[in-house]
């Protein structure tokens, strides 16, 4: 179901136009364009970011290497290894502080979440995956950390790619939605468990990023 954008419309003044709510799900929505303005601003600031906490392909606790590579910035971050999946202070590639958040993510977070239904949403995690052609992440649950009352918030750049959102159930067949530069997706409440997933990337070019995809999911950890 799509719906107009009705909240602070200003922010897409001049040649960003018609941004627009889809509806994917119970209590999940795309907020179409609605980073599109911010998109260098903030390909700038992952740029920062990774030169603080380079980019890596982890690996799972069953030993899988993934596909996507990632680094994450604020209060915690959240790994994979061997170990577990957890969340933690600190990059486990140097030992340092995961990098601040910059106030360009944690704005856009703020307002994704309250143009979704979701205000005062303080997201403490922020995710940074890297997706290169082939690259994709399977259907899973966000499920490490306290307060499910909290919204996922889920920001696409670069190249488009093929978001799923299934059910509570991991066999629980999922809606296929095409996300492009800028486009956000926020989900909570009923869907907050739901499994999601991006299906494998597909060849492409984007004038900024070139044959990458950057996604940043903001979460509220702890």
């Amino acid at each position: 179901m799509k719906k107009s954008l009705s909240i602070t419309p200003d922010l897409f003044a001049g040649e960003f136009q018609d941004p627009w709510i889809d509806t994917i799900a119970d209590d999940a929505v795309v907020l179409r364009h609605f980073a599109l303005e911010r998109e260098e601003t903030l390909l700038a600031a992952i740029a920062g970011i990774a030169e603080k906490a380079p980019f890596r392909n982890m690996r799972t606790p069953g030993g899988h290497t993934m596909s996507v590579a990632m680094t994450c910035c604020g209060e915690w971050g959240w790994v994979t290894d061997t170990s577990g999946y957890r969340y933690q202070h600190s990059d486990p590639g140097s030992g340092q502080p995961w990098p601040a958040m910059p106030k360009v993510f944690r704005d856009l977070a703020r307002e994704a979440a309250t143009g979704a239904g979701y205000p005062g949403f303080e997201p403490d995690a922020c995710l940074i995956n890297r997706y290169q052609p082939g690259a994709k992440m399977g259907l899973h649950q966000d499920k490490d950390e306290k307060d499910f009352t909290q919204p996922i918030v889920s920001v696409s750049l670069g190249v488009p790619a093929t978001f799923q959102l299934g059910g509570a159930r991991r066999r629980d067949r999922p809606v296929n939605t095409t996300l492009t530069s800028g486009d956000v997706v926020v989900w909570g409440r009923s869907a907050r468990m739901s499994y999601h997933g991006v299906l494998r990337l597909k060849p492409g070019q984007h004038p900024l990023t070139g044959e990458l995809r950057y996604n940043l999911t903001f979460r509220r950890a702890r």
